[in-house]
């Protein structure tokens, strides 16, 4: 029989990469956006201020989140899954920004609650999936309780409206739910409706049909692609293999829109070129890598099923930012963990890393 013990280690060197690429996430930020902020908001440091704000903040969760017992405190998931819904629903009070309600402003922190619901959805997951008592090959256990919690949450995150976050929060649950042993064609019946959803807002409702026609277009033309993923080309083909220098790059100038969020990967491939770029790659490439191992060496399900849905939304988001910079997939503004400007991006990425170090001590003994 398998037991499993404390480590007193974690993992240091998953700690150390992530360690590297918030420290290049905070230069970075602040190089591609101090001119904004010096036009928009009086100072060059306000977007730093607020990114290294968020950091420490981060860094203090992170703390808490690695000593605690993951196991037990995963009880309260499906409480805290129904008070994330809550403040899903709060946002719609808030003002709209540029046409949408996503984010609740408390003082001086401006927080995404689709963030942390797609945080606690992961923790809820393992923890009900990890029942022995469930089985998940059934129909009837699969769309119960999942169903009802989860389809609020996507329909609230939907009607933000948020489609990138919709997708990352839904293949999220599908690839955790593929894990813990569900049958492939009740995941694929599930796939259907969200597709039919998704087509109705954007070509029924208007909502970003544009950057889809833009992004279908482009498909049979480059020169016929949106604005936006003209200049996030021009960006990344401007720096070359060594880049323009670091605080040098041009396309920051009000060129490319969003260059310290969205596209903060064409900004940082400017300036540090090609080179930088692989190394910045290789960095979120082994932090996935870690993961996936820790993954693979937890001696219980629920160890498996967390850690491996806290790789998967890092991995989606991650490809899915990739895929629109590099214009493989339409804008969905999402951003870079870990490097991309935005206090809740940032914290959730983090908080989903303190889980790794955390489960990184379990250690398999016989």
């Amino acid at each position: 029989m398998k037991r499993f013990r404390k480590n007193s280690r974690i993992d240091e060197r998953l700690l150390a990469c992530y360690v590297l690429l918030v420290l290049v996430g905070l230069v970075m930020v602040y190089s591609v956006s101090s001119m904004m902020a010096e036009s928009r908001f009086g100072s060059h440091l306000f977007f730093l201020k607020s990114q290294l704000m968020w950091a420490v903040l981060s860094a203090a969760v992170m703390a808490f989140v690695c000593r605690i017992d993951l196991k037990k405190w995963s009880v309260y998931s499906a409480p805290a899954l129904l008070a994330v819904l809550l403040l899903l629903a709060l946002v719609f009070l808030m003002p709209a920004r540029n046409g949408a309600h996503r984010w609740l402003v408390v003082g001086p922190l401006t927080a995404q609650p689709s963030e942390l619901f797609k945080f606690v959805m992961i923790v809820y997951l393992a923890f009900s999936l990890s029942n022995q008592k469930r089985n998940i090959g059934e129909l009837r256990q699969l769309l119960l309780p999942y169903v009802p919690m989860i389809g609020l949450g996507l329909l609230l995150v939907v009607l933000e409206p948020d489609l990138g976050t919709t997708i990352v929060i839904f293949l999220t649950a599908l690839g955790m739910f593929f894990l813990a042993g569900a049958r492939m064609k009740h995941l694929l019946a599930g796939i259907v409706p969200l597709a039919g959803t998704a087509a109705f807002i954007v070509f029924g409702l208007g909502y970003n049909k544009k950057r889809i026609l833009d992004y279908l277009s482009s498909v049979q033309d480059p020169l016929q692609g949106s604005y936006q993923v003209k200049q996030a080309a021009l960006t990344l083909g401007s720096g070359g293999i060594l880049g323009t220098g670091l605080g040098e790059g041009r396309q920051k100038l009000f060129f490319l829109p969003y260059p310290h969020t969205d596209f903060v990967f064409a900004a940082i491939g400017e300036e540090v070129g090609m080179l930088g770029l692989l190394v910045i790659l290789a960095a979120l490439f082994f932090i996935l890598w870690r993961g996936l191992k820790i993954a693979s060496h937890q001696p219980d399900r629920f160890g498996y099923l967390l850690a491996s849905g806290m790789v998967l939304s890092l991995f989606i988001a991650i490809a899915i930012n990739l895929g629109v910079v590099t214009a493989l997939l339409p804008v969905t503004g999402l951003p870079l963990p870990f490097l991309s400007y935005g206090g809740s991006s940032l914290l959730v990425s983090s908080t989903a890393v303190a889980v790794l170090l955390n489960l990184s001590r379990r250690v398999t003994s016989r």
